[in-house]
C-alpha cells in the first residue's frame, strides 16, 4: 500500500521514537512532583518548550503543552474569549476551519459569528474580512494552512489587522507547523495551535502558544498543570517525541517545499489525459502548500474514488480525518460554494516523506485508467 494521506497523520519518526522510549524510561516521573525524579522530568519537559519556543521565534511563557491541535484550539479561543481587548459580541471565522473551531463556536452562547466563503482560490477575501469587522467584533479565528486543499491564508496580514482593531486573532497552525517557517507569523498571534502527529511525531501530543500578555481565565476549574490551563499529567515522553519531530522537520522545510513542488506539478502533468475531468483548488504557488491537492473528478463520487484507489494500493482520502463519517462533504467544499453534487466528487491527495516520485507518477496513472474506465462503463 502506498500512503498518499500525509495530511491527515504521519507515521513516528525512527529517532523521534527512540526519544520517546528513553524519556518514557529514562525521565518516568511525575514533572509536577517535588522529587528528584520529578525534577528530571520537569527539566526535560522545560528543555522541550524552551526549544519548540525558539523554533517558532515565541516566547517559552506562553506555550502550553495539550493532547493536539483540537484541545489547543478549544483552549485558545476559550481563554481568548474570558479575556477579550475590548467589550463586544462578534466573532469572524472561515467556513472551511477545521470541525474543532467550528464545534468550540457552536457551543458559544450570546455570541453572533461571521462566516466567510473562500474566492475561486481557496482563500480569504481580505477586502471582505475588513468590512466584516464591527465595533463589537472581539475574535477572528482563521486556519494558516488549509488542511484540504492546501492554500496558505495571509496570516500576518490579517494579524496587523487585528492589533490596529484591538481584536484577538487565533490561527490554526497544524498543517503549517512543519511546512512553513513561522517565525515571523508567531509572534504576531493572539493565540495559535499545532500538534505532533503532522510532523512525524506521536499522536495524542501538541501545544498551544497564547500570549502571554493575555490575562486569561482557565475554562477548567483547579487545575494545576500548565499554569492551570487544563488538567492532566503531561506527557513527557510525547513531548520529547514532538521536540526531536519539530527539530528535523524545520531543518528541512525548504528541501521539502522543492520536492514537494516538483511531486505536484509531475501528478498534474501525469493527469493531462483526463485534464476535461479534473478541476484542481489551489492558490498561486506563493499562497499554496505544494504537499496538499484537493481536486474533483467531474461526475465520481469522491468515496468511490477513494475505494477504487485504496483496491490500486493508494491510501488517499476524501478530506480531514477529522470530518469523515459525518455523512458530509469536506468543509471546504462549502466555502468554495461548490454544489452538492461537486462537493461529492472532492478527494485529497498529499505527499510525504516516505513518497517518492515513482508513486506520484503511478498514482497518477492509476487515477487516469479509472476515470477512463469509469467513462467508458458509462458510455456502454
Amino acid at each position: 500500500m502506498i500512503y498518499v494521506d500525509y495530511a491527515a497523520t504521519t507515521p513516528l519518526d525512527s529517532e523521534a521514537a527512540e526519544v520517546y522510549i528513553q524519556a518514557a524510561t529514562e525521565y518516568f516521573g511525575n514533572s509536577s512532583s517535588l522529587h528528584d525524579i520529578g525534577g528530571q522530568a520537569q527539566g526535560l519537559l522545560e528543555n522541550c518548550r524552551e526549544e519548540l519556543a525558539s523554533l517558532l521565534g515565541i516566547n517559552k511563557k506562553g506555550l502550553y503543552f495539550t493532547s493536539g491541535g483540537s484541545e489547543g484550539n478549544f483552549l485558545a479561543i476559550e481563554a481568548l474569549l474570558s479575556s477579550p481587548k475590548k467589550q463586544g459580541n462578534h466573532i469572524i471565522t472561515c467556513l472551511a476551519e477545521h470541525s474543532s473551531i467550528h464545534g468550540v463556536l457552536k457551543r458559544l452562547t450570546g455570541y453572533d459569528i461571521t462566516y466567510l466563503p473562500f474566492n475561486e482560490s481557496g482563500l480569504i477575501d481580505i477586502e471582505q474580512l475588513t468590512r466584516s469587522v464591527t465595533p463589537e467584533t472581539v475574535l477572528i479565528t482563521i486556519q494558516h494552512v488549509n488542511s484540504e486543499i492546501g492554500t496558505i491564508q495571509p496570516v500576518e496580514q490579517i494579524a496587523r489587522l487585528c492589533r490596529e482593531q484591538n481584536i484577538h486573532f487565533h490561527s490554526d497552525f497544524v498543517q503549517s507547523f512543519g511546512k512553513i517557517d513561522l517565525r515571523s507569523a508567531a509572534p504576531l498571534m493572539s493565540s495559535f495551535s499545532f500538534s505532533g502527529h503532522k510532523i512525524y511525531g506521536p499522536k495524542g501530543i501538541g501545544a498551544v502558544y497564547i500570549d502571554p500578555c493575555i490575562v486569561w481565565t482557565p475554562f477548567f476549574p483547579g487545575g494545576t498543570h500548565e499554569r492551570g490551563l487544563r488538567p492532566g499529567t503531561l506527557n513527557v515522553p510525547g513531548i520529547a517525541a514532538m521536540t526531536m519531530a519539530a527539530q528535523k522537520i524545520n531543518v528541512r522545510i525548504d528541501a521539502d517545499y522543492q520536492k514537494f513542488l516538483g511531486f505536484r506539478q509531475t501528478f498534474i502533468e501525469t493527469l493531462e489525459p483526463i485534464h476535461e475531468w479534473v478541476r484542481i483548488h489551489q492558490a498561486d504557488e506563493s499562497s499554496q502548500v505544494p504537499a496538499i491537492i484537493g481536486l474533483r473528478l467531474k461526475g465520481i463520487e469522491g468515496q468511490w474514488m477513494m475505494l477504487e484507489c485504496n483496491r490500486a494500493g493508494f491510501a488517499i482520502s476524501t478530506g480531514s480525518a477529522c470530518h469523515i463519517g459525518k455523512l458530509s462533504p469536506a468543509r471546504v467544499t462549502q466555502a468554495l460554494g461548490l454544489k452538492d453534487k461537486e462537493a461529492k466528487e472532492f478527494i485529497r491527495i498529499s505527499f510525504g516523506q516516505s513518497t517518492t516520485i515513482e508513486d506520484v507518477v503511478k498514482l497518477g496513472e492509476t487515477i487516469v485508467r479509472i476515470v477512463k474506465e469509469f467513462n467508458s462503463v458509462k458510455l456502454c
